[in-house]
């Protein structure tokens, strides 16, 4: 990556990506390129523009006829969408598929870039990519000369194990979003980083970003993630987040893989998702009525522990999901702690909505 625009937070990292792309194009002679694509079931924000590529249904309607028409495709989640006589690589390559057909039907020549999460966070709880789908969606952005931009506002900074989400995918973005990793909640900083290909055209074009904010760059913030990051690299802490989260992702599926109502366990490093069903089978969703994930988040909190409860995994609307995010200084024995004490909110969450056994 060749250059780093700082913003004062992840949706602001979005925005500025969606503008960068825009300008991107202009400064190449290529006016005619206005379409975002991006994925249903996402989040990328709350501003205007980051919720007009985002895909929660749920944060988009009430703002809806204020949003800049975005394109959207499935999601990669391979436990609801992978065919059973599909391999995992298979089912990639046919998800992957979607984005090459809707930029033949929008026209190539107006597409600006593909905006993803390489890890989805909030609003499916956690769903890493199958192996392949990234590297296929890498090759058709190439393809059709249009802007491949990662949101890694949750899953990036070390999240996941490495700096970068897409590490493990084995391909880089042409833009980056990042935040909350990045300055650990010190103070409010987030970024857009670009390749050289992006910077270049800046550069030999008009010279200039048209955008700016009043705090961005802010020198303390700067400071706050400078030292973040310093700690991060000087304590080793990557190696922690991959030794611990192989223990969190051990104890998780030891204590609540066989639970009647949990449907799937999955994530990478410290990040990890739980999504709550009505039937392990069919993959039924609670009624929503129910709000079980809110109840697991009250019942966790009861018991000293703070989990990130969302609805809508399903379907946008049915759906329950409990995502985990543990500091990257963890140690074992608080991921035993932690386990054990999301465990008893589960079965408390239960009892107390009266759908499963104590």
């Amino acid at each position: 990556m060749k250059a780093v625009y700082y913003t004062c937070g992840g949706s602001e990292a979005v925005e500025v990506a969606l503008k960068m792309a825009r300008q991107y194009f202009l400064e190449r002679g290529e006016p005619k390129r206005r379409r975002f694509i991006a994925r249903r079931q996402s989040y990328h924000g709350n501003t205007l523009g980051a919720l007009a590529v985002g895909g929660n249904e749920l944060r988009r309607k009430p703002y809806e006829p204020l949003l800049i028409k975005a394109s959207h495709i499935a999601p990669c989640y391979a436990y609801r969408h992978r065919k059973d006589d599909e391999t995992e690589e298979e089912y990639g390559l046919r998800a992957a598929a979607e984005l090459e057909e809707k930029i033949i039907k929008l026209g190539p020549e107006t597409v600006i870039g593909f905006v993803a999460e390489t890890v989805v966070g909030a609003t499916l709880g956690v769903v890493p990519p199958v192996a392949g789908y990234f590297r296929r969606i890498r090759d058709i952005c190439d393809k059709y000369g249009i802007l491949l931009i990662l949101d890694e506002v949750m899953s990036g900074m070390g999240r996941t194990g490495t700096l970068f989400a897409c590490e493990a995918e084995d391909i880089s973005a042409d833009i980056f979003c990042v935040a909350k990793g990045l300055g650990a909640g010190y103070q409010p900083i987030g970024a857009a980083i670009v390749n050289k290909a992006v910077f270049e055209a800046f550069r030999e074009g008009s010279g200039a970003f048209e955008n700016g904010h009043t705090y961005m760059g802010h020198p303390a913030a700067a400071a706050a993630a400078l030292a973040v990051q310093k700690t991060i690299f000087e304590r080793n802490l990557l190696d922690n987040v991959k030794r611990q989260g192989k223990r969190l992702a051990a104890l998780l599926r030891s204590r609540l893989g066989d639970h009647p109502f949990v449907g799937d366990i999955r994530g990478r490093g410290l990040f990890w998702g739980i999504e709550l069903v009505a039937d392990r089978r069919t993959k039924e969703p609670f009624d929503p009525a129910l709000s079980l994930h809110a109840r697991v988040k009250a019942a966790a909190f009861e018991r000293g522990l703070i989990c990130y409860p969302g609805p809508g995994a399903a379907d946008g609307v049915r759906g329950d999901h409990i995502l985990l995010a543990p500091p990257f200084i963890i140690e074992e024995a608080q991921i035993e702690e932690l386990v054990d004490k999301l465990s008893d909110a589960v079965r408390a969450a239960f009892t107390e909505a009266g759908v499963g056994p104590e």
